[in-house]
């Protein structure tokens, strides 16, 4: 096998060749081999090389680089330099059969390291068996070398590496190994192309005990879902927290080889566990192949419900094979507590059905994590990340698996998520004093609205019908959609607009609310609907805030005057108030917009509500006049008309005028 003669003077001046003649090996191809026509001119080297990394093992700290440079006639000298050898070190050198990690017998002898040096030269051309072999061949080999400490000390390696077919292409992936039952241990594993299409498969664990030896496997199904093992990498050492494995060789019977290109597909995630006695302890784990997330995440708040203080979220992390890492994390949650989660059909407000399955939240942590292709009730539909953007549903948290009508937290998802659009409008004190409040209409990504009525003063045994009804307030009109009723306990009623509760009511999104011709009534109680404990306009009857006052100045009655105030709705007309002082209680005050100035006197061209004399109060809309074939007037045209107001005695006294006053081109 040896070409010894004048060996170490050939290889003083092969080296010498090399170094002079590596500017022209630059255009060499990817595995570093000259085209045939680039000989050296002494026919001995052709300058074709490949240089392999030799890393130290076990913290020797020798470390250092072998050179397979190609000789003409079919043989190979392999250099081993190495540096951190010591100065009275002999150190044997083999390439063994298979990788590093799978480990193998001796395929060729190598001369052996001088310590002093680092150095060692060999010229090969057949294996120690005699089989023959070239430069391709060994740039094709399955193999590895080691450098061992000394003759006496075989089974100390002091520097390794891989070689042919087992090299590393550059291309690699890396997943990240989670803590789990042992606090404090995490890190990740990385798999490394070789050029034989199968991978290095390495394991890096932090804070795991010097004396641990704990085994890792990859496992069917995502960690979330659960399954069997696939796959046994050798075992992670707990003084050091690395496992090297190749992934063509598994270390269980019959195991399955994966290439790095199935690794990236593989259903699959991978297990550390305690030790071999304790399997069932997770000590670090993740999620591989087609069950890795993608960076996508949609995260939906989960608010407090029946039990004060639980609350928190739900986050959906997609996976590159469509689906989602479902987690829900709550804070609040017992110690002891078991709590069953389900994703539900429609939007929290109208309820619906259970869809899916979570894994039960552990209220020692408040957490819960699942797959969503695989829900944990029989025959359940799997969702994708996608589908779950869109799905109309909403989630429940229950209190435990005796208690499901108990809600602890509850989320809307999907499309029922809201845009974060908004539109309130004040509710007013009506026959009830003090109870009043708001109602505010939130865009949802399907179009429809949450509807969420908040009344303050309601009374704690009070149930409160509440409705929009058509046209303005001050015209009054029929119910159009019926809300859920008002809990007078907590003063709140929360709907969605896609469904009212009245048979056959229309739908509305949240665009036609803003346009609505509509109001809201909030009655004292279904068996006394006649009662309005509190009212608004919404829609296109809202106020723009613009608005214009008139006096109203004392006429025939002393002591009664006061004002008429225009203000200008979205839709363009106006709510008219009426405000009089000193009117009798009893009294009932017919009110109109004349023609001309009062000076010139005219006609009546329109007709208010009648003065309340209890209150002084009247409230019309300019849309609509109490007369018969009345004009309707927008802001703008009060603000121009050629008029007057009168409010009169009574109905049967309309020639007595209690008060007066020029309004729009008049004043």
């Amino acid at each position: 096998m040896f070409k010894k003669e004048n060996l170490k003077f050939r290889v003083f001046i092969q080296a010498a060749f090399i170094m002079m003649m590596s500017v022209l090996f630059m255009a060499c191809s990817d595995d570093d081999t000259m085209t045939p026509d680039m000989t050296d001119e002494t026919g001995e080297l052709t300058g074709a090389t490949k240089t392999y990394q030799l890393a130290e093992i076990a913290g020797s700290g020798v470390s250092g680089t072998a050179v397979f440079a190609e000789v003409e006639g079919g043989s190979t000298i392999i250099t081993l330099s190495l540096d951190g050898t010591p100065a009275n070190g002999d150190h044997p050198a083999h390439i063994h059969f298979n990788s590093a990690a799978v480990g193998g017998g001796i395929a060729l002898s190598l001369s052996n390291v001088d310590g002093a040096s680092g150095e060692s030269v060999t010229e090969v051309s057949t294996t120690d068996d005699g089989v023959a072999i070239n430069y391709n061949g060994l740039l094709d080999f399955d193999g590895y070398i080691n450098v061992h400490l000394s003759m006496e000390d075989l089974a100390t390696v002091v520097a390794q590496g891989d070689i042919g077919s087992n090299e590393l292409t550059g291309e690699s992936k890396t997943y990240v190994l989670e803590e789990r039952a042992a606090p404090g241990i995490s890190g990740n594993i990385t798999f490394e192309e070789r050029i034989n299409g199968f991978a290095l498969a390495t394991i890096s664990l932090q804070n795991t005990p010097e004396d641990g030896m704990h085994p890792a496997h990859i496992h069917t199904g995502s960690a979330a879902i659960g399954g069997g093992i696939e796959y046994t990498f050798n075992t992670v050492n707990g003084a050091t927290g690395m496992s090297v494995s190749d992934t063509r060789q598994g270390q269980g019977e019959n195991e399955a080889s994966y290439t790095y290109n199935e690794i990236l597909e593989v259903d699959g995630y991978v297990n550390v566990h305690l030790s071999m006695e304790e399997l069932g302890v997770i000590v670090g784990q993740g999620d591989i192949g087609s069950n890795e997330l993608t960076g996508e995440s949609k995260t939906y708040v989960l608010e407090e419900r029946a039990a004060p203080g639980i609350s928190g979220n739900i986050t959906f992390e997609e996976r590159i094979n469509g689906f989602a890492l479902a987690t829900i994390s709550l804070t609040g949650t017992p110690e002891d507590g078991m709590h069953p989660a389900h994703i539900h059909e429609n939007s929290a407000a109208i309820g619906g059905g259970i869809l899916y399955t979570f894994n039960t939240v552990n209220g020692a942590t408040g957490m819960s994590v699942s797959d969503t292709r695989q829900g944990q009730g029989q025959n359940e539909t799997s969702y994708t990340f996608a589908e779950i953007l869109e799905a109309d549903g909403y989630v429940n948290v229950h209190l435990s698996a005796e208690s499901l009508g108990t809600i602890v937290a509850q989320g809307d998802i999907g499309s029922n998520e809201l845009t974060g659009e908004s539109k309130t409008y004040i509710l007013e004190e009506r026959a009830v004093p003090g109870i009043s409040g708001n109602i505010t209409f939130e865009e949802r990504i399907n179009g429809f609205a949450l509807a969420t009525i908040s009344l303050q003063n309601t009374p704690d045994d009070g149930m409160h019908p509440a409705h929009i009804h058509m046209n303005s307030a001050a015209i009054g009109g029929g119910i159009i959609y019926t809300f859920k009723t008002v809990n007078g306990a907590i003063g709140m009623s929360v709907s969605d607009t896609e469904v009212g509760q009245g048979d056959g009511e229309a739908s509305f999104t949240y665009a036609e609310i803003l346009d609505i011709d509509g109001y809201v009534n909030v009655h004292l109680s279904a068996e006394a609907l006649g009662t309005i404990v509190a009212q608004g306009d919404i829609g296109s009857n809202e106020l723009t805030g613009e608005s214009i006052t008139y006096s109203l100045e004392e006429r025939a009655a002393p002591g009664i005057s006061g004002n008429i105030t225009f203000e200008e709705r979205i839709n363009g007309f106006a709510l008219a108030t009426i405000s009089l002082q000193n009117t009798p209680v009893d009294g009932m005050h017919p009110a109109h917009i004349h023609a001309n100035s009062a000076a010139e006197g005219g006609g009546i061209i329109y007709t208010f509500k009648t003065v309340n004399g209890s209150t002084g109060i009247s409230v019309s809309d300019t849309e609509v006049g109490q007369a018969d074939g009345e004009a309707s007037f927008t802001y703008s045209e009060i603000l121009v008309v050629d008029g007057y107001v009168n409010v009169h005695l009574s109905a049967d006294a309309l020639g007595t005028i209690v008060a007066q006053g020029d309004i729009g081109a008049n004043m």
